[in-house]
């Protein structure tokens, strides 16, 4: 399946307003929901007074003020929603992941606000309740294992690091769930695959 490229110079990464907009498309596909009651239509009312900041709505039924940031990571933080944006591109779209001081030095924030940036979207993205098993009928699933941790020629002196062991499962063209520190075969065969699965590891 074809990958769409990601465009960095896409105004929702440097723009906040283009930001702002691109995330109530995502996260409002039916238009504004109030994040308190959940009321939708016309019981959300713009604001658009002159003191007030841009994407300001007003639920009639609750009669309290929300953003689109409410209720998410982003909710009272003063750094740009373009940042957070790109931020969060960077993060998914690195394939060996990266640290708090690369994130700064590509943001071009201070390394305080991409540390913040980098432990809320590292939060944001636990799986806490679980999305159910993934593959299903005729699905494959890929399965791989490794280890994280320090090297131990990086250590001045003391024990060689503790590695911990990644388990992840990969539906072909689908979802992901992955654990670490776990039993292997319990995730791959209960937890978190279809029975109708086919998978697929290195050794088979």
């Amino acid at each position: 399946m074809a990958r769409t490229k990601v465009d960095l110079r896409n105004p929702i990464y440097h723009d906040d307003d283009a930001a702002r907009q691109h995330l109530e498309r995502v996260l409002w596909p039916q238009g504004p929901v109030c994040p308190r009651c959940g009321v939708t239509g016309d019981r959300i009312t713009k604001l658009q007074g002159k003191s007030t900041r841009p994407g300001v709505y007003k639920c009639k039924d609750c009669r309290k003020p929300f953003s689109v940031t409410v209720g998410t990571v982003m909710e009272r933080s003063h750094i740009p929603l373009c940042k957070w944006l790109l931020a969060a591109q960077l993060m998914a779209s690195s394939k060996k992941s990266m640290s708090a001081h690369q994130l700064h030095r590509m943001l071009g924030t201070s390394y305080e606000a991409a540390w913040f940036l980098f432990h809320r979207l590292r939060e944001a993205a636990n799986d806490i309740g679980g999305s159910g098993p993934i593959g299903g009928e005729g699905k494959v699933i890929e399965a791989d294992e490794a280890y994280i941790g320090g090297k131990a020629r990086n250590k001045a002196f003391g024990p060689p690091p503790k590695k911990m062991a990644v388990f992840v499962l990969v539906e072909r063209d689908g979802s992901l769930a992955s654990r670490r520190g776990c039993d292997c075969e319990n995730l791959a065969r209960n937890d978190h695959r279809a029975s109708q699965s086919r998978i697929v590891s290195d050794d088979r």
